[in-house]
């Protein structure tokens, strides 16, 4: 149980570290959760197993943990409009329990290859992913604007000066939805390539300078215009 404890742990430090939603005392949990629900199930039922017509099975109570661990994987998921977050610290939370179940059975030199290995895909693999991989991937960015001819032109243009590609994108009305000046709001989900990943913050807060732009939303950025039309509180994120 300590040692699931600890390599729960390191693993929980990592996601605690860059701020994501399971984080240091989730991962020991369920790493102690699974080792122990793996000793039960190996050691727990041991004085039934002279009974007649008893048949011990050490596997059963690991396989349901692999299989129930995914509601609290998926409690990790968030989505916002196009946008999802969160895959990889539920991915985490599996792994986690994996080593658990190792852990419970004994089996040290695989939870703790296990445990070097995730530590070795989080943090370095994440950190070669957003230097060789942010210029070749497309980004989804949420703007909801005014319905104003103008509008759309405006974003474009802005598109095309800064090298940007826009690979596709859906209009998606809010007929209920209207700013302070009682305009009408639709909100349109780019999805787009930028060839200069330290362009985005600028681009972004370029299109943010546009009277018809409310909000605009990224897995990078957020900007939301204020109720007054003096007031244009901006909150951005990198």
């Amino acid at each position: 149980m300590t040692v699931a404890i600890v390599l729960g742990g390191l693993i929980g430090i990592e996601r605690e570290w860059n701020n994501h939603p399971a984080g240091f005392r989730t991962h020991i949990l369920v790493c102690l959760g699974s080792a122990t629900l793996m000793i039960l199930s190996i050691y727990g039922f041991s004085e039934f197993i002279d009974e007649p017509n008893i048949r011990i099975d050490p596997a059963r109570l690991a396989a349901q943990v692999v299989s129930g661990i995914g509601f609290l994987g998926a409690g990790a998921i968030l989505r916002n409009g196009s946008m999802v977050t969160g895959l990889t610290t539920a991915a985490s939370v599996w792994v986690v329990a994996s080593i658990g179940l190792c852990v419970g059975a004994g089996f040290y030199k695989g939870a703790i290859s296990a445990s070097v290995l995730v530590l070795i895909s989080l943090h370095l693999f994440n950190r070669w992913e957003k230097r060789w991989m942010k210029n070749r991937r497309y980004h989804n960015v949420s703007i909801k604007i005014m319905e104003v001819p103008e509008a759309m032109p405006d974003l474009m243009q802005l598109f095309g000066r800064n090298g940007v590609v826009v690979k596709s994108f859906k209009a998606v009305p809010e007929p209920r939805q209207k700013n302070a000046t009682n305009m009408q709001l639709t909100q349109i989900n780019f999805q787009l390539k930028i060839a200069d990943f330290t362009k985005l913050f600028d681009i972004f807060t370029q299109a943010a300078a546009f009277h018809h732009v409310q909000t605009i939303q990224s897995s990078a950025y957020e900007y939301r215009k204020s109720e007054r039309a003096a007031d244009l509180g901006t909150s951005a994120r990198l």
